[in-house]
């Protein structure tokens, strides 16, 4: 899922100063997974704003909404009507969310009260770790399972680095080395021969580094 972290308050309030009549969307996808951006912490943000402006001797107004997924045109179409009733929207969806906001409603100002971190899962209750870099040719078939593009610090994908120490990163010494857990995971099944197969090389064309990419479903394109 996609992991994000909320705003401080203090950015968020400099993003609205001016702005007197609000609406919070949330998101109930990822966000509300990782407790950032669905219902209750919604709410949360809003008593947030409304007892910090009257600290400030000023009013707010501020209105809540979550739908489905902000990511999907379907669903923001649900705020059509009412939308272009508020001063500023506050989305609290990952980075995808205020821009398709945007493009639906490009008269109405839409700011992120969320920064979005990384592709990942929770490994223990309240805490979330990076998995997936997307880079869209996925290559962990040839590890086991385990990604050494997402979770080596250097990317590596012929092995680990003359730097890592009994089982941890050089560089992220809390990390533990992804090549460290490749290799002995091949050890403990009893083929580490396999990293002497010749591996081809990566198809990079499909990750970020050749500008916005698509998904095209011919079957379910209309």
């Amino acid at each position: 899922m996609i992991v994000a972290d909320r705003k401080p308050l203090s950015e968020i309030l400099e993003m609205v100063r001016g702005k007197d009549n609000i609406l919070i969307m949330g998101c109930k996808g990822c966000v509300t997974v990782c407790n950032v951006g669905g219902v209750k912490e919604v709410q949360i943000l809003s008593s947030s704003l409304k007892i910090a402006r009257k600290k400030e001797g000023r009013s707010l107004t501020v209105d809540q909404i979550t739908i489905e997924r902000q990511c999907d045109p379907e669903y923001i179409e649900q705020v059509k009507s009412t939308i272009n009733d508020y001063d500023a929207v506050i989305s609290m969806a990952c980075g995808v969310g205020p821009q398709f906001l945007s493009e639906a409603y490009p008269q109405q100002k839409f700011f992120p009260a969320v920064n979005t971190k990384f592709f990942g899962g929770a490994t223990s209750h309240g805490i979330w770790e990076e998995r997936c870099a997307g880079c869209g040719t996925c290559v962990i078939h040839f590890f086991d399972g385990l990604c050494p593009v997402a979770r080596c610090s250097k990317s590596l994908m012929n092995g680990p680095c003359g730097g890592s120490s009994k089982g941890y990163c050089e560089i992220s010494k809390e990390v533990p080395c992804i090549w460290d857990m490749i290799v002995k995971k091949k050890m403990e099944q009893g083929r580490l021969d396999d990293l002497l197969c010749f591996t081809p090389a990566k198809n990079w064309r499909t990750s970020r580094d050749g500008g916005p990419r698509k998904s095209v479903r011919e079957e379910l394109a209309i």
